[in-house]
């Protein structure tokens, strides 16, 4: 019998293209290698010839894609000797700065929105021995904050500022070329923040890259820090494209949003940080921006867990749902293959959910009659 190596996570995966040494301490929870899963019964519905996938970052430890940055940011912090991180945070970055913090044995301190975060990512937060702050304020008020004060206290902030962030996420556009065997034709992701659709550009510039080297000026965004194991992976890119939600969609205004408003919590962020990268992607990748109302937001997460089986909180199905829409529209024409980011589990969000669902539940007698007798009224 042939026994398969056993995963380390993405820095072991990914050593030679990521900023660290032989004798770094690495921080892992086992994160990344999340599965592309191509989907069956939704481009039917479309009545267009597509092929859509979806990478599941949900099944990362923390049940979202803000992992494959702190694996790296917290390696980095440890690395440096930082003994706390910060963050500002939705609710996602919050879990997932916890949890490696504890993984690290240091001390994590986290400022959400108060009444503004999804009681999933509350609890992870606070499960994990992060100290909380609850600011009556928004994401934008907390992330102004955070970095007012790392000028003032012996803190890392771990936010995606920290181009440790972007690196780790970058590797989950490594994971799909190997997986596909090349770039898919469009990338779509929810866009909040914009450091991961940021990130996504640089993995798959540098996997493109014929020099060792990247060729375009994305290599803005790496700030030094990226590793080259040299050699093109593929010759082909995608064109990214960036989703957002109505009530919280400054790339489509043109300006931020003081006052953001949507039920996809995660990305309800109306002052990118990453503002700048990401319209640089835009153009150089030749996609675009866009924006999906609550109501199409939440149509495509209830029809991606009942047509699909998988289960992503709102602002995961925000990519799908813009990518539903411009294949209909014809935007993405037909024979594309895409790539849809689901940046969330379901069950960070159980509340939203559950508000949505149309699935019955029967109260009966404990009885084999009973039983029988459900069944067979709801197969008739």
């Amino acid at each position: 019998m042939t026994f398969r190596p056993r995963y380390t996570g993405l820095i072991d995966r990914y050593r030679d293209r990521l900023p660290v040494h032989d004798d770094t301490r690495i921080i892992s929870l086992g994160e990344g290698n999340t599965p592309l899963i191509r989907l069956h019964n939704i481009p039917s519905l479309l009545g267009k010839e597509v092929d859509i996938y979806v990478k599941y970052e949900g099944l990362n430890p923390t049940g979202s894609f803000k992992d494959r940055g702190m694996t790296m940011a917290v390696t980095k912090a440890v690395e440096a000797g930082s003994r706390a991180i910060i963050c500002a945070s939705t609710g996602n970055t919050s879990a997932a700065a916890a949890a490696y913090a504890a993984r690290a044995g240091i001390t994590a301190f986290v400022l959400i929105p108060d009444g503004k975060i999804a009681q999933g990512k509350l609890a992870q937060a606070m499960m994990h021995g992060s100290t909380v702050l609850q600011i009556q304020g928004n994401f934008d008020a907390g992330m102004k904050l955070v970095k007012e004060v790392a000028d003032h206290a012996p803190v890392t902030i771990v936010n995606s500022i920290n181009p440790f962030r972007l690196q780790g996420q970058k590797t989950a556009a490594f994971e799909i070329i190997e997986e596909l065997g090349r770039a898919p034709d469009y990338h779509c992701l929810p866009v909040g923040n914009a450091g991961n659709i940021t990130a996504h550009w640089i993995g798959y510039c540098e996997y493109s890259s014929a020099s060792g080297d990247h060729v375009t000026k994305a290599c803005a965004f790496c700030e030094g820090h990226c590793r080259f194991a040299g050699g093109a992976i593929v010759g082909n890119r995608p064109k990214m494209v960036g989703y957002q939600a109505a009530g919280s969609a400054p790339f489509i205004t043109g300006g931020m949003v003081d006052n953001p408003e949507t039920v996809a919590t995660a990305i309800r962020i109306g002052h990118p940080q990453s503002w700048d990268y990401a319209w640089q992607v835009q153009k150089e990748s030749g996609g675009w921006f866009d924006a999906c109302t609550d109501e199409e937001i939440l149509a495509a997460q209830k029809l991606l867990a009942e047509k699909e089986g998988v289960f992503c909180e709102p602002a995961s199905a925000t990519s799908l749902a813009g990518a539903m829409r411009d294949v209909k529209n014809g935007k993405i024409p037909e024979g594309s293959s895409i790539v849809c980011t689901l940046t969330g589990h379901g069950l960070k969000d159980p509340d939203t959910a559950i508000k949505q669902s149309s699935g019955p539940v029967l109260k009966i007698a404990a009885e084999l009659d009973e039983v029988k007798r459900a069944i067979l009224d709801n197969l008739a």
